[in-house]
């Protein structure tokens, strides 16, 4: 029976690795009924938004979505898409692996790591108050009636949020995942020596539910901490898990540590749904040009694949992306190593689909 599944080619380069990702799931031999909807800021004339009701609803209805990346715009415009999905589905988690591929261009060997990120708080839940506004003077008085701080009045604020419900859940997950997946260590990053209140809540509740997996090793870290012992020595990490922020970053860190963001794969988990996406953007400027790696959207199709009991399937997937970098003579110009030749994004798809023969 075919897996129904819900497909976002968004937009940018979103289309072209959408595009080569469907064809590769395709060549696997697992059967999918798509569910094509748009998002995204070429729907805003027609919807008024760039997340259209009907996009929710087949989400909802079909439990899973392949998605490629959206246009977000920058300091204005609509608010990301992304973190729209995140907390209309209540997308809690955030998965992101980052794995050597022999081949890929990187410093580092033998670095496997699974980035796992709180979702719907922290300082992405969106609570802000605008420098200027009625509302903004209204919290720089309560700030000074309640703590007795200065606050400077031409402030603007973004409200960080994290809470004991959020953090026990993406702590569960994050041990839960490392047992699905027979990882050995799970380590919590936090800023908890100074904010107390919110990173401290978040520590606390990681150590509590460590408890409950004595046969998994738990740690912490401080964020700033973190970022200098993945560039020294990546390998002795495994599963992370962290606040909204600290996790986007983290990823994007150890992305680059693993050859890129061409490779770094992810997923958006709730309770019942999963949207599959690469952590990359929409690179709007290389739009139409068969030019930008199609990997991290294939290695997200992998993810899925797993997700919905297609092990086999994903192992073949997985394996012939990884021939085909170690190979390197079908990637794009991101994985160039030396005087490779370089390809576009419908070819990576051809290679990688004549691996999938061999294999």
């Amino acid at each position: 029976m075919a897996h129904r599944v819900t497909l976002i080619p968004g937009d940018g380069i979103g289309p072209e690795v959408t595009e080569a990702t469907k064809r590769v799931l395709e060549a696997t031999g697992v059967a999918f009924h798509w569910d094509l909807a748009y998002a995204g800021a070429g729907v805003m004339d027609k919807y008024g938004t760039p997340l259209p009701e009907y996009v929710l609803e087949s989400i909802r209805k079909n439990k899973a979505a392949l998605k490629g990346p959206v246009t977000t715009p920058v300091g204005s415009g609509f608010r990301s898409v992304n973190v729209a999905l995140r907390k209309r589905l209540d997308l809690y988690a955030c998965v992101r692996p980052c794995k050597t591929y022999p081949g890929a261009p990187s410093l580092y060997k033998n670095v496997d790591i699974v980035i796992i990120r709180e979702n719907t708080e922290d300082l992405y839940a969106g609570i802000e108050f605008e420098e200027g506004t009625p509302e903004a003077a209204r919290l720089i008085k309560l700030i000074a009636e309640t703590k007795g701080d200065a606050v400077r009045e031409d402030s603007g604020f973004s409200l960080k949020m994290i809470s004991e419900a959020g953090s026990r859940r993406i702590v569960k997950f994050a041990f839960e995942y490392a047992r699905a997946y027979n990882r050995k260590k799970v380590t919590a990053i936090h800023k908890a020596n100074i904010m107390k209140f919110s990173d401290g809540l978040f520590l606390a509740i990681a150590r509590e539910v460590a408890q409950e997996y004595p046969d998994i090793e738990f740690e912490d870290r401080l964020v700033d901490n973190m970022t200098m012992q993945l560039v020294k020595r990546p390998q002795q990490f495994d599963v992370v898990v962290a606040p909204n922020l600290y996790g986007d970053i983290i990823s994007d860190l150890c992305a680059g540590l693993v050859g890129g963001l061409g490779v770094a794969p992810g997923a958006n988990v709730g309770v019942e749904i999963a949207v599959f996406e690469p952590t990359h953007g929409s690179a709007p400027k290389y739009a139409g040009q068969n030019k930008v790696n199609p990997m991290a959207m294939m290695l997200s199709g992998v993810m899925m694949l797993r997700h919905l009991g297609e092990v086999k399937a994903a192992d073949r997937l997985e394996g012939a992306i990884a021939g085909v970098i170690a190979e390197g003579k079908n990637t794009t110009y991101d994985m160039k190593i030396n005087n490779a030749q370089v390809v576009g994004t419908s070819q990576v798809a051809d290679a990688v689909i004549e691996k999938l023969g061999e294999i």
